[in-house]
């Protein structure tokens, strides 16, 4: 056991329901996947890195439309911890979920130095952008652009759907909130079940949506986890729905 499990285990006092670990592996549709700490998914047999929710952009667009003012660093933070899981999994195939960009003019507003650096992320390897709620439609940058992606045994789309089956979307920013030892954490989360996955948003700035959320808990069978991301991923019920 890591020392950092250790640590979180002994605040928690070791709960029979809950199981920590680097990362979480399970299966859906008879395809195993990885859900990272950093809120990326893993598909190790095609080598398929997903991600959901950049919102690249997003400080910018709330400035032009004279919005709060936040500090113009998140889509540096995103595209460095969306580099670093690159590095660590060298992925023939990219998959963003939809909402990369906080709306279409954030993708022609990127800062100089983040063109040249997602350019050559996506170099050398298929790079799939999935339509979303905030980029409905084809941005200036390379890459296949679709509405949603059918791959083998799994669909891959921007927001999940009634009654659909080995699916992997995102969307709803999903988060799951614990309590150990009088204290009470809220951490972005996957949600899956064995019909679908919903990626938690991978971007900085985004916020979530409790899990306990009619809108989640309409989607997800009773058996649903929640996998909390964070430096250990964390795996419980999901909290209010079967848990």
């Amino acid at each position: 056991m890591i020392p950092e499990t250790a640590k979180i285990l002994a605040m928690s006092g070791g709960c029979g329901k809950e199981h920590y670990m680097n990362t979480h592996e399970f299966t859906l549709a008879g395809a195993a996947l990885v859900a990272r700490p950093s809120g990326a998914l893993w598909w190790s047999e095609p080598r398929v890195l997903v991600v959901s929710d950049l919102h690249l952009g997003k400080s910018e667009r709330l400035a032009r439309a004279g919005g709060a003012m936040l500090p113009p660093y998140d889509t540096q933070d995103t595209l460095t911890r969306l580099n670093s899981e690159i590095s660590a999994t060298s992925p023939k195939c990219v998959i963003c979920l939809g909402d990369s960009f906080d709306d279409l003019a954030a993708a022609d507003g990127l800062a100089a130095d983040a063109m040249p650096w997602l350019t050559g992320m996506m170099a050398g390897r298929r790079w799939i952008w999935i339509e979303g709620n905030h980029d409905p439609g084809p941005v200036g940058l390379g890459g296949a652009h679709m509405a949603e992606l059918p791959m083998a045994q799994l669909t891959f789309r921007h927001i999940a759907r009634a009654g659909a089956c080995g699916e992997v979307s995102g969307h709803y920013h999903p988060k799951a909130r614990i309590h150990a030892r009088g204290r009470s954490v809220s951490r972005p989360c996957f949600l899956y079940d064995s019909d679908r996955v919903i990626l938690p948003a991978f971007g900085t700035y985004t916020g979530g949506l409790r899990s306990t959320s009619p809108d989640l808990t309409h989607l997800m069978r009773p058996e649903a986890r929640a996998v909390l991301t964070g430096r250990v991923s964390q795996v419980i019920p999901m909290p209010g729905h079967g848990g």
